[in-house]
């Protein structure tokens, strides 16, 4: 009842979209999850008459004639919201009506001075697309739906993490890292599933969050939503939510050796003049993996360099292409998961700054043994203990081989090939082992 009061203060223009969002979270959790609302004036949507327009304008020259309605939906502001504003525009001489769109509406078209000035916007920026947010009503909503308002616990964790088979000790430890929603550094030798559970902690948390699909600091438009590294959820059909934010589920963005400084920067795209916001404001209220960390195009030195002050103060510091150096949310998850030495990669003050530093250990014989049959029975193959003993014995004790998680996987990946390759039926035998053990393997000696 009282989130639908402030509602109807913000509505009546009484209250703020930041004021709102401040008194949301002074609500019992389940009152408060955040829902982006739909504004009822181009103010309270925090877009100036000059943005409206060059959004109108450019649209227009890219499609020609549209309606109303449907500029409503391209700029995802209502369309009570832009109804009158397309009024004014006509009134000025940049925008006629083609001809009548029915239910009150027309099709609108740009006139030879509204194409004339809809160049000159495009000449400034070239974004065309939805209306973007104010970064401040971005700034408090990454507060509220940030990692360390949901503090999962051990069910939370154990859900997230179901088809892996954990060490106890190492499952509490990643359960604390988790839980305070702070740095973690994953270390240890490779094929133990590091990069695993970093893709799996996110689903300890709440499963979506809102972001906007771009920003507006002053003048310049950030794009903030990517389909490459967010996944959007089902649509909502409330009609009080604001469309220019988009519902997706939590992120978990992760980069490898690809990722060089420039990517954690404000780019500009192109000659567009549109801002691609850098990967740490993409994964905000998520995760941010460094998979095999240390093998980056920048050295460990530069990469740990950058991260410093945002592990230590929350805020990131980043320079728009004006010049101008705003500060934004830093309220993720950093996750560097590395198979090197720690003391080939860290200093003891970065450590410092990273509450958690977790080995992933070798699996013991009974979980490797436990993980062989889990993922026996999902490839549909016949498990055998006796052609298992043989496997032990043979490629891993005789041969001085240590046990890896990925070995189960891919041991019997490689059975399954061979045995479809050969005609045979499903099973684990001394040919098949000794078949996939030969393909996988390597003679380090040689």
């Amino acid at each position: 009842m009282l989130l639908e009061q402030l509602e109807v203060l913000r509505n009546s223009g009484l209250l703020t979209n930041n004021a709102l969002l401040e008194l949301q979270g002074t609500l019992p959790a389940e009152s408060r999850a955040f829902k982006p609302r739909a504004p009822e004036s181009l103010r309270q949507a925090g877009v100036s008459d000059h943005l409206a327009e060059s959004l109108v304008l450019k649209l227009l020259l890219t499609r020609g004639t549209t309606t109303g309605r449907e500029i409503s939906t391209e700029l995802g502001l209502p369309f009570r919201v832009l109804e009158e504003f397309l009024r004014q525009l006509k009134k000025e001489q940049l925008v006629a009506h083609r001809s009548s769109a029915g239910m009150q509406d027309y099709v609108y078209e740009l006139t030879a001075t509204g194409h004339e000035r809809a160049l000159r916007c495009r000449e400034l920026s070239a974004y065309v697309g939805v209306t973007p947010v104010p970064h401040t009503e971005w700034v408090a909503s990454v507060e509220q739906q940030s990692l360390r308002k949901e503090a999962p616990g051990p069910d939370d964790l154990r859900r997230a993490v179901s088809d892996l088979v954990l060490p106890d000790k190492f499952f509490r430890q990643v359960g604390q890292a988790v839980a305070s929603g702070k740095g973690l550094f994953l270390y240890g030798l490779p094929g133990n599933g590091k990069t695993s559970i970093a893709q799996r902690i996110c689903g300890a948390f709440g499963k979506h969050i809102w972001i906007p699909r771009a920003l507006l600091y002053d003048n310049e438009v950030v794009r903030l939503y990517d389909p490459i590294v967010h996944v959007a959820a089902e649509t909502s059909d409330d009609p009080g939510i604001d469309a220019r934010w988009i519902k997706i589920v939590r992120p978990t963005v992760i980069v490898g050796g690809e990722l060089t400084l420039d990517q954690l920067e404000m780019a500009v795209v192109g000659s567009s003049n549109v801002v691609e916001a850098p990967l740490q404001m993409k994964s905000n209220c998520g995760l941010l993996v460094i998979d095999d960390f240390g093998r980056q195009r920048c050295s460990p030195r530069e990469l740990l360099n950058r991260w410093i002050v945002p592990l230590e103060t929350g805020v990131d510091y980043l320079n728009l292409p004006s010049g101008k150096k705003v500060c934004v949310p830093f309220e993720q998850m950093i996750v560097f998961s590395t198979n090197l030495a720690p003391k080939e990669l860290v200093d003891e003050a970065f450590l410092r700054r990273i509450p958690y530093k977790i080995e992933a250990p070798n699996p013991s014989d009974a979980e490797f043994r436990r993980v062989f049959g889990i993922v026996a029975e999902k490839l549909e193959i016949q498990f055998d203990q006796a052609a298992y003993d043989y496997m032990v014995q043979k490629h891993f004790r005789e041969a001085g081989r240590e046990f890896r998680y990925c070995h189960p996987r891919d041991l019997l990946q490689q059975i399954k090939t061979f045995c479809k390759f050969e005609g045979l039926p499903l099973q684990m035998t001394h040919e098949t082992i000794d078949a996939a053990a030969e393909n996988y393997f390597v003679n380090l000696d040689v």
